[in-house]
C-alpha cells in the first residue's frame, strides 16, 4: 500500500504533470477523456449518467471510503493471516503488488483517471526501484506483524511514524526542527512505551517487525523527497504506484519462494478446496488498492492537513473496530497509552504547521 504526499498538480497538453509534496458504456455518448480527466471524483457518476451529488455529499462519500479501504485491509489481512490460516505474508503482499499494478494500469492507461507520465530515463527507474524495495519492506513487514500482534496494536505502534520521519529527516538530509516539534515527540514514543508494557497479547517479534514496518513508511517518505527532486522525474502518486508496483512484485517473488516454498500451488489446492479463499485473495487485494486510490481522493478533495487529522482518527477507529470484531483484550493502561501516542502526533502536527507558518513569514 502507497504512504505518499500530499499532491496537487496541473496539466498541460505535451508536457509532464507537476505535483507538489496525489463499465464506460456507449449508450448514448461516453464522458470524454479531458472531462473525466477535470473531475476525477465524479467520473464515475458522468459514465453512468448518474446525478451528480453535492460537493459535500461527495467528500463524506470519499472519506467514508477512504475509512473502509484502509481498515478494511487491516482487517482482511489479520482474517487471512491469523483466523482463516492462510500464514504466507509475502505471498500475500506480493498478491497486493500484483493488484496495484494492475488496476493502477486500468485507471490509467484505459479509465484515464490522472494523466499517463512515462518513465524519462534509465536513472530514474533505479531510483524507483529504490523506492520499491523500501516499499516492499515496509508492507511485508505490517503484514507479518499481524500474525503475531492485535490490530490495535498494530494501529499503536504505526502512529509513531512522525517519531521516524523526523529521526530519518536529520541523519539523511540534516533537516532539523523546532524545539516544540520534537518536544512533540516525547508523549508519541512514550504512549508506545506504556501500551507495549500493558499489551496482553505482546509478542517481541511482532512488536519488531511493526516498528520496521512503520520506520519503512517514514524512510520511503524522506527518500521519495531525495530521488525524485528534478522537474522531469518528478511523479503523480498513481503513476509512481504504477511503476513501483510490479518492481516490488519482482522483488517479493524469490523471497516467497524461497521462505514460504510452493506457495502458489499451495494456494491453488486451496482454493480448489475452499473456494471463499478465492473471494477473500481477490477482495483482500482489491482494497489494498482502494487505499491507495481513496488516500489521493481525499487529498485532492480536501487537504494534506485533514488527511493527516484523518489518518490520527483511523488509527483509533481500527483499534476499536479490531477489538469489537476480533475480542482481543486490552488494558485500561493500554488505552491509555495509545491515547497519548495520538494525542503527540496530534501535537506534533500542530507544532510543524506552527513551524511552516513562521518560517515562511521569514
Amino acid at each position: 500500500m502507497v504512504e505518499g504526499h500530499a499532491q496537487t498538480w496541473t496539466t498541460r497538453r505535451g508536457s509532464n504533470p507537476r505535483f507538489e509534496t496525489e463499465q464506460i458504456i456507449d449508450i448514448p455518448a461516453t464522458p470524454t477523456a479531458d472531462l473525466r480527466n477535470g473531475n476525477n471524483g465524479y467520473w464515475f457518476f458522468l459514465c453512468f449518467r448518474l446525478p451528480i451529488p453535492s460537493p459535500t455529499l461527495t467528500t463524506a462519500l470519499i472519506i467514508a471510503s477512504w475509512y473502509f479501504s484502509n481498515i478494511g485491509v487491516l482487517l482482511l489481512n489479520k482474517y487471512l493471516l491469523t483466523i482463516y490460516g492462510y500464514r504466507y505474508p509475502i505471498f500475500l503482499t506480493m498478491l497486493h503488488m500484483l493488484s496495484c499494478a494492475f488496476y493502477s494500469f486500468i485507471f490509467i492507461h484505459w479509465l484515464e483517471f490522472v494523466p499517463y507520465q512515462p518513465i524519462v530515463s534509465r536513472k530514474q527507474i533505479f531510483k524507483i526501484a529504490a523506492l520499491s524495495l523500501i516499499f516492499c519492506f515496509s508492507v511485508v513487514c505490517g503484514n507479518t506483524s499481524l500474525r503475531y500482534i492485535p490490530v490495535s496494536f498494530n494501529q499503536a505502534i504505526g502512529a509513531t511514524t512522525p517519531f521516524f520521519t523526523a529521526i530519518f529527516s536529520f541523519l539523511i538530509i540534516c533537516k532539523k526542527e523546532s524545539a516544540q516539534v520534537y518536544l512533540a515527540l516525547i508523549p508519541v514514543v512514550l504512549g508506545i512505551v506504556l501500551a507495549s508494557n500493558s499489551e496482553p497479547l505482546f509478542h517481541l517479534f511482532g512488536f519488531l517487525v511493526c516498528l520496521g514496518s512503520t520506520a519503512g513508511r517514514a524512510l520511503k517518505s524522506v527518500v521519495q523527497g531525495i530521488l525524485l527532486t528534478s522537474e522531469a522525474e518528478r511523479l503523480h502518486s498513481m503513476n509512481l504506484l504504477m511503476y513501483m508496483a510490479p518492481m516490488a512484485a519482482l522483488i517479493l517473488l524469490p523471497f516467497t519462494l524461497y521462505i514460504e516454498g510452493n506457495v502458489a500451488w499451495i494456494t491453488m489446492e486451496k482454493a480448489r478446496v475452499d473456494s471463499f479463499m478465492v473471494f477473500l485473495l481477490v477482495g483482500n487485494a482489491t482494497v489494498a488498492y482502494l487505499v491507495n486510490l481513496t488516500n489521493f481522493l481525499v487529498t485532492k478533495h480536501t487537504s494534506a492537513l485533514t488527511l493527516q487529522v484523518l489518518g490520527n482518527a483511523k488509527a483509533a477507529v481500527a483499534a476499536v473496530v479490531s477489538v469489537l470484531i476480533f475480542r482481543n483484550p486490552v488494558t485500561a493502561m493500554g488505552i491509555t497509552g495509545f491515547g497519548v501516542t495520538i494525542m503527540g502526533v496530534v501535537l506534533y502536527s500542530e507544532a510543524k504547521k506552527r513551524s511552516r507558518a513562521t518560517n515562511n513569514t521569514h
